[in-house]
């Protein structure tokens, strides 16, 4: 048997040279037994021991069709192969195959062909596996560009979905205390409604607000509607929205709750929590809250814009009582007599 520079010196070319030129050659003899390798293919064949192997042994020739020994490879002349390995990953080729002269065998030179991107990856190959002009090179190079693109198209996709969630967010969150708004409100009530979801509604109005803030400055009333928020968020659960939806009135929205000695003790329970003193830089804030509640349960169908109405004709029920109540609404609650 000769070694691969014996095989190639009819060509008068440095064996390492045909290496550099066709990464991915074979000299195979005429008995059909692999004399050369190239690098490439080498390595393709996970090093295995190919010089020597029987070609048609290591790979699954598919065109051209009905040829079953070298000799019949042989006589066919200059020829396009489709092979692939028969060893596992079965790595498909295309190549061409060339007579060295009488009695010398052939040159087979192989390249992946469409399925130079699972050939890379199959076999951990990089640009210098390929010969300098071989176009996969510079498909390697654009494969590569499309992959940072892509992961930077991608990084960037992140950033802009991360972006507009923040976005959303502000535009349904209370800059001050951190709560819903109103907008967030509204859409909180026509998932309600539109859910057949039933629910409560709970309106509060501070009591003496304005005082803090014509006493102690904007910034002790910043102060104040911020540890209301906290009060509201401790009384309520994840699936609640609180809301501020004006200067100093909140909504608490609650799913599923329509038990009215529940809601009203929720509401008392924020009455007694509002009332203890809240100190700003060493000053006591005051004050205390209106509080009206309607439920779904009362309406045919959940009008959320006449629910809130109703909520609030409570709560007006409440100030006109002497401040610091919680008043349920009730189809005669205007009909009830002041305190």
């Amino acid at each position: 048997m000769m070694d691969g520079s014996t095989q190639l010196d009819s060509l008068s070319i440095d064996p390492a040279a045909v290496g550099f030129l066709m990464p991915m050659h074979l000299v195979v003899s005429p008995t059909g037994h692999i004399r050369s390798v190239g690098p490439t293919m080498m390595k393709v064949c996970r090093d295995a021991r190919v010089i020597g192997q029987r070609f048609l042994e290591l790979f699954e020739l598919r065109r051209p069709r009905n040829v079953v020994t070298m000799a019949e490879l042989v006589q066919g002349g200059a020829v396009r192969l489709s092979l692939a390995l028969r060893m596992p990953p079965k790595t498909s080729f295309k190549g061409i195959a060339v007579p060295l002269g009488p009695g010398q065998g052939m040159l087979i030179n192989l390249s992946f062909g469409i399925a130079l991107g699972d050939a890379v990856r199959d076999h951990h190959l990089s640009d210098s596996d390929f010969a300098p002009t071989d176009l996969t090179v510079e498909m390697l190079y654009l494969s590569e560009a499309k992959t940072v693109v892509l992961d930077e198209l991608h990084r960037l996709n992140q950033r802009l979905q991360g972006a507009r969630k923040v976005a959303e967010t502000l535009a349904l969150t209370d800059a001050v205390t951190g709560l819903s708004n109103r907008r967030a409100m509204g859409i909180a009530l026509d998932r309600m409604a539109r859910t057949g979801t039933p629910f409560s509604v709970m309106t509060i109005d501070l009591d003496f607000f304005k005082q803090v803030n014509d006493t102690l400055g904007h910034a002790a009333g910043d102060f104040v509607l911020y540890q209301v928020a906290r009060i509201l968020c401790a009384a309520t659960r994840g699936s609640d929205t609180a809301a501020r939806i004006g200067g100093d009135e909140f909504v608490l929205i609650f799913p599923n709750l329509t038990d009215e000695f529940m809601l009203c003790s929720i509401a008392h329970r924020i009455l007694s929590r509002l009332e203890e003193p809240m100190s700003f830089d060493g000053n006591p804030c005051r004050i205390s809250a209106s509080i009206g509640t309607t439920m779904s349960t009362q309406y045919a169908k959940a009008d959320p814009e006449q629910m809130l109405n109703d909520a609030d004709r409570a709560l007006y029920a409440s100030k006109r009582r002497g401040r610091r109540q919680v008043t349920a609404f009730t189809a005669d609650l205007d009909q009830m007599p002041e305190t």
